[in-house]
């Protein structure tokens, strides 16, 4: 018997490029862990009304191992139908939600502008839910985009729980850093608010970002990185010049998960 697809539709809106800092930052982090795996599966899961992303996410992570097959997992059956002529080899679309029906247990899901539709409450479940179907060393990346791509903010999560909160921003687009609290993914949206870390954190970029205002006239990208330096000297961040200069900053869920 045909398990009913757990979940809700959502909008389906979708762009080309629009998950591109999205897929680099994962071709980047999570290179070695595809090709460590005997079959690295990817799962593009809510991909939407039409198959861009899954095309993408294809290309873009086998840019890191050349193995890698992609799913796209839709809970809309149209959906489904209208990507099937874009399927190709290393890339199959089917019909589905939080239960991932895909064979094995996939490397990577991606869950991208998925959750903003569910309550807050509901966020734990389905990370955990998402999290128990990834192989060992896989990865969750859960979170929120603008329309066109220029602003991000994910949470990479384990089979153990959540890891990081990654913040990716194109920096000719930013007026000061706690602009992208505006695409806060739905465990943290709510708690952008004053005693709750991740506002503190926001704030102290914006502080950062004020300081190094000197360094605009070498570029926005300058400017980032002095702000990000700086802030590292009081937050936990996992990543460096090298993905700062991307427009990224990612810190330890740890200090940044809410307060309650």
């Amino acid at each position: 018997m045909h398990q009913r697809p757990i979940g809700t539709a959502t909008r389906g809106t979708t762009n080309p490029n629009r998950l591109r800092r999205m897929d680099r930052w994962i071709a980047a982090t999570h290179g070695p862990a595809l090709r460590r795996s005997e079959a690295p599966v990817a799962v593009d899961l809510g991909y939407g009304a039409a198959p861009w992303t899954a095309v993408e996410l294809l290309e873009r992570l086998r840019t890191a191992e050349p193995r890698t097959a992609v799913v796209g997992v839709e809970i809309d059956q149209a959906r489904v139908a209208a990507a099937k002529p874009y399927e190709r080899e290393g890339l199959t679309f089917t019909h589905g939600g939080f239960e991932v029906p895909v064979s094995g247990r996939p490397v990577l899901i991606r869950a991208a502008n998925v959750l903003r539709q569910y309550d807050e409450d509901e966020v734990a479940e389905v990370w955990q839910r998402l999290c128990a179907r990834l192989a060992p060393g896989g990865l969750l990346v859960e979170g929120t985009c603008d329309e066109i791509g220029r602003r991000h903010v994910w949470v990479a999560l384990g089979p153990e729980g959540p890891r990081t909160v990654t913040f990716a921003t194109r920096l000719g687009s930013l007026d000061r850093p706690s602009d992208l609290a505006e695409r806060l993914p739905k465990a943290l949206i709510h708690r952008n608010v004053p005693g709750e870390p991740v506002h503190a954190f926001l704030r102290d970029l914006d502080r950062a970002w004020a300081t190094a205002s000197p360094y605009a006239s070498l570029g926005a990208r300058q400017r980032w990185i002095a702000a990000v330096r700086a802030v590292s000297a009081d937050w936990p961040l996992t990543d460096g010049v090298r993905r700062w200069r991307q427009g990224e900053i990612t810190v330890r869920w740890s200090a940044l998960r809410p307060a309650a």
